[in-house]
């Protein structure tokens, strides 16, 4: 619910219907907008057509809870303010992950994602479609990963040791047609989708489906299945030339599908110890003459971001891409912390901020066993809202450009239903989009208690008009409970796995 950058209110006010003027100033930034209204009516004028609907997402605030709702119950003109707003986002990737990978979120689901994100001002959607645990995007080439590779026998509940299993199968996956209508959903409503295939670690559910990708020279890769555990797998992709073409074909028709500029091809916890015992990975390491396993990733790494350039795209990473070197056109999502980001922002790298310690939304609301499935650190409405995308080390400098955008992240190992989603995501992601989009004081001078008077007023009545079973400041209601379901609480403050 972003606040506006200037707002004139006249103090008067009067009855409104109908539908506002709209027109487009090229003099306005891209996705800025101006909201006038008045006795005659209301016009948005917006910098291009994503600063329009930005603007009619403003004009819906006014208009109350029942403007959020799917059809009108009341026809009477609402009273509105005489007012003008003009407003433009701080930055341009405002994003929202999705962890459809860990559990599969069904097509309708995800469009009611945008729909939110849209109320949001949120612009980006990174879906994150391929992990150890599920494959989730058609590809025609290589079938068997749907097949086998979005399915798993049986998933585990929580974090508890010993384990405790849902015995059920669990799966699914997006036909190519329900992708592109995603995507066509998406850019009605002026949010970019952004695919990732990850690669080379997080891939056991790909290797499930075609052992020939794995390193067979050190494990018995035709007997593995769909990962049914969380944490990280040690088995990963083998270093070779059939695995590079396979995973080509792979990204040749996510690209048919997803027109986005970025891909997004992981490169995050890529365990290294069958690189160390491979034959074949070591051979790969002598012939392009390597320093290391380390810098095998960064060969990995490099040669899609080559082959994306090639085509008109461009790479985006977590932050371990850095290690070995990072590609030259490479852009970098920061989760372990702002480490990865400094580092890439000082070497001339677009940098996506989305640090785990500050807006990683699978992490738990509040201390206590009252949590569904408690996991990582205790993050708060206030924390989230104190969030800063732009790191004191590189505020003020010409580095703070490179800072293209920030994004929350919502991973799914323990969110296994919309519902559990929708209480982990809202009402944070409230706070993320204000901070994402509004140009707010520095986080200590952030007026917290007016964004919480504006969330009661308010939000929290548009949240129930859109039907979403976010976690209200109480507390957990008691269906929201998951009680005998062991979580994975981390204890004490956030802490940064590589601050410089």
């Amino acid at each position: 619910m972003p606040v506006p950058r200037r707002l004139r209110v006249t103090g008067e006010s009067g009855p409104f219907g109908g539908e506002p003027r709209v027109g487009v100033d090229p003099a306005l930034p891209s996705e800025g907008y101006r909201l006038t209204i008045g006795p005659d009516g209301a016009t948005i004028t917006g910098g291009g057509e994503a600063g329009v609907f930005w603007g009619r997402q403003t004009l819906r605030q006014l208009l109350g809870p029942d403007a959020y709702r799917r059809a009108p119950i009341r026809p009477a003109p609402r009273a509105l303010p005489y007012l003008t707003i003009e407003d433009e986002p701080r930055f341009a990737w405002r994003g929202l992950l999705l962890d459809v990978a860990r559990h599969f979120m069904p097509k309708d689901g995800v469009l009611r994602y945008l729909d939110l994100m849209a109320a949001h001002k949120l612009n980006v959607l990174h879906l994150h479609l391929t992990d150890d645990q599920g494959w989730r995007v058609e590809i025609r080439r290589r079938p068997r990963l749907t097949e086998v590779g979005a399915w798993r026998r049986r998933t585990r509940l929580g974090w508890g040791d010993p384990p405790m299993w849902d015995e059920r199968p669990h799966g699914g996956f997006y036909t190519q047609d329900d992708l592109r209508e995603i995507v066509a959903y998406a850019a009605a409503r002026h949010i970019t989708v952004v695919p990732e295939i990850d690669v080379p670690g997080h891939s056991q559910a790909a290797i499930a489906a075609y052992p020939e990708l794995g390193n067979a020279d050190v494990v018995d890769t035709a007997s593995l299945e769909v990962r049914t555990g969380w944490g990280v797998s040690p088995n990963v992709l083998a270093p070779t030339d059939q695995v590079l073409r396979f995973y080509e074909d792979v990204l040749t028709e996510v690209l048919e599908i997803f027109p986005s500029r970025f891909v997004h091809i992981g490169g995050d916890e890529c365990p290294k110890d069958q690189w160390r015992a491979s034959a074949t990975a070591q051979a790969r390491i002598r012939a392009e003459g390597l320093r290391d396993e380390a810098e095998l990733q960064s060969w990995f790494i490099r040669h899609f971001d080559r082959w994306l350039a090639e085509r008109g795209r461009r790479l985006i990473g977590w932050d371990e891409i850095l290690e070995g070197g990072l590609a030259d056109g490479a852009a970098v999502a920061s989760w372990q912390g702002y480490a990865g980001g400094i580092t890439a922002a000082r070497a001339g790298h677009d940098v996506v901020m989305c640090p785990m310690q500050e807006v990683y939304l699978d992490h738990r609301q509040a201390d206590g066993d009252d949590e569904p499935v408690p996991f990582g650190w205790v993050r708060t409405l206030r924390d989230v809202y104190r969030f800063e995308p732009v790191p004191p080390e590189l505020a003020g400098t010409e580095h703070a450009a490179r800072i293209i955008g920030t994004q929350a992240n919502m991973w799914t190992e323990v969110a296994d239903s919309q519902q559990r989603v929708d209480y982990q995501v809202f009402p944070r992601l409230a706070a993320f989009a204000e901070v994402a989009w509004s140009h707010l004081p520095a986080p200590d001078e952030r007026d917290v208690e007016d964004f919480r008077r504006r969330m009661d007023a308010a939000h929290y009545a548009r949240l129930d008009a859109m039907g979403v079973a976010y976690r209200p400041p109480s507390g957990p209601l008691p269906w929201q409970r998951r009680p005998g379901i062991p979580g994975r609480p981390f204890a004490g403050p956030p802490r940064e796995r590589n601050r410089p």
